[in-house]
């Protein structure tokens, strides 16, 4: 379990984008809401990431699946941080959020000046946490990849924000320096996608034709995994681990270190998973 130092604690979320911006799901999930298949009131739920402003990207709300294509084994996405920019979400979403009925992350991409503007305008609102996003591996640069950047990152959003700052990173960081130079301003560490090249160095992706995309899903935890563990091992900060697949990825991501689990692509292939798994993780400690 993860406890913030605002006194919410979690052992389950819902990985950014995975049920909309507003934690209720995207269109095609409300049935399952309905049918009680889907219980996003079981998950700490990380909201769809915004920025400063309207980012078109590369989904089309009329082609979902433009942007999306299913692995054996997982998924790649290049969505590109498609979104209708803050301004939208704190109009149309913000005050309609409860987190007695569903606690929110807000999750935020952008530079360091833009990222302080979100910070000031999200504090409004009632969330759980903030979730700096410095790893999309779908917007044709990776200039957070610099550890001086992530840190100057945290430190302007920590000077804006009420919030506790979890901090989203990825295998293509140098993270064990960002681990180490932000401790004293995070209080979680999220994994990304990992970007296609670095897991087929030798195949096209299917996006291709949008710089490729992250992997993630089963497929990803060679790479993952060993990020958790790894984090785990240098620091205190707890680390939430990410790729589950199958039921038994959960205690075997427990054993490596994570103190949360993070439910992400599983939603979009297998959205029936989650709800199962963290029902049954539930029953299986009540009988402990």
């Amino acid at each position: 379990m993860i406890k913030l130092s605002n006194g919410h604690s979690f052992d389950f979320m819902a990985a950014s984008g995975a049920l909309g911006y507003n934690g209720k799901g995207w269109a095609w999930e409300k049935p399952l809401r309905w049918l009680n298949l889907l219980d996003e009131t079981l998950f700490t739920i990380v909201i769809k990431t915004i920025t400063l402003y309207p980012r078109k990207g590369n989904l089309r709300w009329y082609n979902p699946f433009r942007a999306v294509r299913f692995l054996s084994d997982g998924t790649v996405n290049a969505v590109g941080l498609t979104n209708p920019g803050i301004e939208w979400w704190c109009r149309k979403v913000g005050p309609g959020l409860d987190s007695k009925k569903r606690p929110l992350v807000a999750s935020i991409w952008g530079e360091s000046e833009e990222l302080s503007v979100m910070a000031r305008m999200l504090n409004d609102f009632d969330l759980k946490g903030l979730e700096i996003n410095a790893s999309c591996p779908n917007v044709g640069s990776h200039s957070f990849v610099v550890s001086d950047k992530v840190l100057r990152s945290c430190e302007e959003v920590k000077k804006e924000t009420r919030f506790p700052i979890i901090l989203k990173l990825s295998v293509v960081h140098d993270f064990e320096d960002i681990v180490y130079r932000t401790k004293d301003i995070v209080e979680a560490f999220s994994i990304n996608s990992v970007p296609w090249a670095r897991i087929f160095p030798e195949k096209e992706s299917p996006l291709f034709h949008f710089g490729g995309g992250g992997v993630s899903g089963k497929i990803a935890q060679p790479l993952t995994w060993k990020m958790v563990k790894e984090i785990a091992e240098i620091s205190d900060i707890p680390v939430i681990g990410p790729s589950v697949w199958n039921y038994e990825d959960m205690n075997f991501l427990r054993k490596i270190g994570a103190k949360a689990i993070s439910f992400g692509s599983i939603f979009l292939k297998h959205p029936l998973r989650p709800t199962l798994f963290v029902r049954r993780d539930k029953k299986s400690s009540n009988l402990e």
